[in-house]
Order: structure tokens, then C-alpha cells, then sequence
């Protein structure tokens, strides 16, 4: 569905993997159905620090690389990751608002512990989300955990490991009607809160915006978790953990 001139599109925050960068993760979305985000403004910042060791696409795509928080051998012990999330709350603070996160492997874990921050203790089963699971990502378990906390989640399949894949014509149906019926909700919830304020109901002025601490007391999220790849698209739905 194209966006009319009308209609704003939904901004996206975009995180990507362990020592990448904005710009590859912009590369790897870009071998999906460009329709389906047509209805979005994505925005790819590069991670908080440098690449402290080897990645694992260099002589694929030039540096420079970078990573969002470190961890040990186990996944048990993270260095930064809280340094981590306060610069993304004030990224989203400065540079939004957002509608919503789009995130692979370690982007993925911070679109959900973003959420976790912002949802003030609550559980994600009144998010719809989507979640695409390969056959062969080390990561296929905790993938399949993830989606059984949502409620009725749209789960894609493929036969691929770690990576973010190349969708079939099935797929990218499933994802462009997802993505469709997500921004005419938006759409329409807009709608609606313009329609009260032309009656002067609840009116707020455009010089009144919300205080930096309040931003993160509600978020409207749609959760893909992809092997590690989420797309987190807003919703006027309370905020909830992930």
C-alpha cells in the first residue's frame, strides 16, 4: 500500500548486530520487498562504541563497525549495556519521537529490553508482533520462546540460520499485509484523537511537549523477532515487556 501525501509515515529506530553498523543493516533489509516498508521512516544510528575485536563482515562491507554493550563467552556477564540503554533513551528522546524499533541480534536484545524499561513491569501479550525464525539459527530456541509470550503471533518460518533472509513471494505478502495493517491502525487511531481535538476535547498545544522522563511511560509496539532481527513498529496499545 502506497502512502498517501496525507498520511505521515511511521518512524522507525533501526539497531543493528554485533559489530556492524547502521549502514549494513540498511544493506541487509534492502533484499526485502521495498513495499514493505513503504509506510515507514527508518533511521539507522551506528552503535554506541567502536568494534572491540574482529568482525565477522569485514572484507563483506567496509568499516568502520561497531557494537552497542559487550558480553562474555556465556552470555552471562555484560559490560555497558546500561550506558548503552541510556544513550538510546536519550537518542529516542532527541531524535524522535519513534513509532517503533527495527533491530537484528544484538539490536534485537535492545529493542527488547527497551520495551522491558518502558513497560514498567507489565507482560507483551496485548502486543502484535511477528517473528521470523530460521531452521538453522543457534539462536531458533530462545527465537520460539520469545514468540510464545505474545499474543496470537505471526510467526515466518525459513530454512536459513543467523542471518536476515531472503523472503519468498509468500512471505513478503504475509509481512507487506502485517506492515498495511499496522500503519491503517495507526492511521486511524490519529484520526480519531484529531477528530477529538477539532471538538476541543483533551486538546493539547503544540508548545506542550511531553517531559523527556515521560516519553517512556507508554509505547505502542509491533515486536518482529527475526534470529535476533526485530521490527518493533508502535501502536496506541499500553506498553509492555518483552
Amino acid at each position: 500500500m502506497a502512502t498517501s501525501q496525507s498520511e505521515k509515515k511511521m518512524k522507525i529506530l533501526c539497531l543493528h548486530g554485533f559489530r556492524t553498523s547502521g549502514s549494513f543493516l540498511q544493506k541487509q533489509i534492502s533484499k526485502w520487498d521495498p513495499s514493505i516498508f513503504s509506510q515507514f521512516d527508518l533511521d539507522f544510528p551506528d552503535g554506541k562504541y567502536p568494534a572491540g575485536g574482529k568482525s565477522e563482515i569485514e572484507g563483506i562491507f567496509p568499516p568502520p563497525y561497531f557494537e552497542w554493550f559487550q558480553f562474555d563467552n556465556d552470555f552471562t556477564a555484560y559490560t555497558h549495556l546500561e550506558e548503552c540503554i541510556s544513550y538510546l533513551c536519550e537518542y529516542i528522546t532527541t531524535r524522535g519521537p519513534f513509532d517503533g524499533f527495527l533491530g537484528f541480534s544484538q539490536g534485537a536484545t535492545l529493542s527488547a529490553l527497551l520495551l522491558g524499561y518502558q513497560a514498567q513491569g507489565k507482560t507483551p501479550s496485548k502486543v502484535k508482533s511477528v517473528h521470523f525464525i530460521g531452521a538453522k539459527d543457534w539462536l531458533k530456541e530462545p527465537s520460539e520462546d520469545l514468540a510464545t509470550a505474545f499474543d496470537s503471533p505471526l510467526i515466518i518460518r525459513h530454512p536459513q540460520g543467523h542471518t536476515v533472509p531472503r523472503l519468498d513471494e509468500a512471505a513478503t505478502q504475509q509481512l507487506r499485509a502485517w506492515a498495511t495493517e499496522i500503519f491503517s491502525y495507526n492511521s486511524r487511531i490519529l484520526n480519531g484523537e484529531n477528530h477529538e481535538s477539532e471538538k476541543g476535547e483533551d486538546k493539547v498545544d503544540d508548545e506542550e511537549e511531553a517531559k523527556p522522563e515521560e516519553v517512556p511511560n507508554k509505547i505502542d509496539v509491533t515486536q518482529v523477532q527475526q534470529d535476533g532481527i526485530g521490527i518493533e513498529v508502535n501502536r496506541e496499545v499500553e506498553a509492555v515487556n518483552a
